[in-house]
């Protein structure tokens, strides 16, 4: 495969891999565990356990990345499978995903989760110190009181914040068959995609998610990662990972975001500035239905321009090696599936110490990271088996 550079049309790199892609989703995943930080401090915002130390301020930059963090992810991943796609036939593709995702979520959801559990159980009053006897519990089943934790409801295990892994194996499923129709009679529609340029590539994306939270939104208006009620979240984040695919490795797109790089970024901003103040600059009179479609609007169009934001500039400046990124992009499967587990862990055992604003986070932080990289570097990589249960590939010797 070969990519010719944003600027230079006649310098012609031949390529194994898109390094900016790679780079997004390791700044993808990074961001995920700095927000999941944010949200053991953020005011207001409920979750599975909480410092003493909430801050209100820490809202505007959580809600900021709130809007398109996840869609990133999605797009990254769709973008991903347009490489492979092809490589495989579509059932051995299928089942090299199953192996991949549901191989770790299954691991995970029965010890990596287990301790977020215990550590909100603990917060919440309803057990007592004694974790081998909660794992024991939770991984036979047992009916704890109810709100003891998140997703005890109905006894069995919970993922927690692995809920991507099922809804990415579900799309990629979903996928497969959507991919033929658009290797084969479908693919006027895939052109038409990759043609967008100018302000059509501004527009075009935002109507499909429009047409999500105008027919889908007002009857499933939360997202809570169940699942089989969670149709806002699957079409959205579907349709993010639906763009991703379709983008793939097409160079005229590609230089197209590259292109728009400052237009969506100035673009970007004063959206987001929109979306804090939007009832502000509404006109006088405006109907209850004006003031949804026309907040809507700014939601989309703010999450779309942020992420193409993020294309375009990622295109221009990321893409070539680096010596960190094929190290840490192997790294941010298992680091995912830790580090929230090590948050909720570390989080309830140095609030007990109330060592204030400054420490306490820095701490927090230094600890999610420190954790990941050991766990991962000296455990996880020098073991076959564990391999397989995070993710990571296999090296045969």
């Amino acid at each position: 495969m070969t990519l010719t550079t944003p600027q230079n049309g006649d310098r012609v790199a031949a390529l194994e891999r898109r390094h900016d892609i790679d780079a997004l989703r390791v700044f993808a995943f990074a961001l995920l565990i700095l927000y999941h930080v944010g949200m053991f401090y953020v005011a207001d915002w409920g979750w599975h356990v909480k410092s003493t130390y909430e801050s209100t301020w820490l809202q505007v930059p959580m809600l900021f990345s709130n809007q398109w963090r996840m869609a990133l992810i999605f797009l990254v991943s769709g973008l991903s499978v347009s490489f492979v796609w092809g490589k495989y036939h579509p059932g051995v593709f299928a089942l090299r995903r199953f192996w991949r995702l549901l191989v770790p979520l299954l691991f995970g959801m029965a010890f990596i989760i287990a301790p977020q559990n215990y550590y909100e159980a603990l917060a919440i009053g309803t057990i007592e110190r004694g974790f081998p006897e909660f794992l024991g519990h939770y991984l036979t089943g047992y009916e704890f009181p109810p709100q003891t934790f998140d997703g005890d409801d109905h006894p069995g295990w919970t993922w927690n914040h692995l809920w991507y892994l099922p809804y990415l194996l579900s799309y990629t499923l979903v996928l497969i068959p959507i991919a033929m129709f658009l290797d084969g009679p479908g693919q006027a529609l895939r052109t038409a995609f990759q043609c967008l340029r100018r302000t059509w590539l501004v527009v075009v994306p935002v109507l499909p998610l429009m047409l999500c939270g105008i027919f889908v939104f007002p009857h499933f208006p939360y997202i809570d990662h169940a699942f089989f009620d969670d149709w806002y979240a699957h079409a959205m984040y579907g349709t993010f990972f639906l763009y991703g695919f379709l983008i793939g490795r097409n160079n005229g797109l590609w230089a197209e975001f590259a292109r728009l790089r400052w237009m969506t970024l100035g673009l970007a901003i004063v959206s987001f500035t929109m979306f804090l103040a939007f009832r502000a600059w509404l006109p006088e009179g405006a109907t209850t239905w004006q003031q949804d479609q026309v907040y809507l609007g700014v939601v989309y169009l703010n999450r779309w321009l942020w992420i193409a934001t993020l294309l375009g500039w990622g295109y221009q400046c990321l893409n070539r090696p680096r010596r960190w990124l094929p190290y840490a992009t192997v790294a941010v499967y298992p680091w995912y599936i830790l580090h929230q587990t090590i948050i909720v862990s570390a989080g309830y055992e140095l609030s007990l110490w109330q060592l204030g604003p400054v420490i306490e986070p820095l701490l927090l932080l230094l600890a999610t990271i420190a954790g990941c990289l050991i766990i991962h570097h000296v455990v996880v990589l020098r073991f076959s088996v564990l391999r397989v249960l995070f993710g990571v590939p296999v090296i045969i010797r």
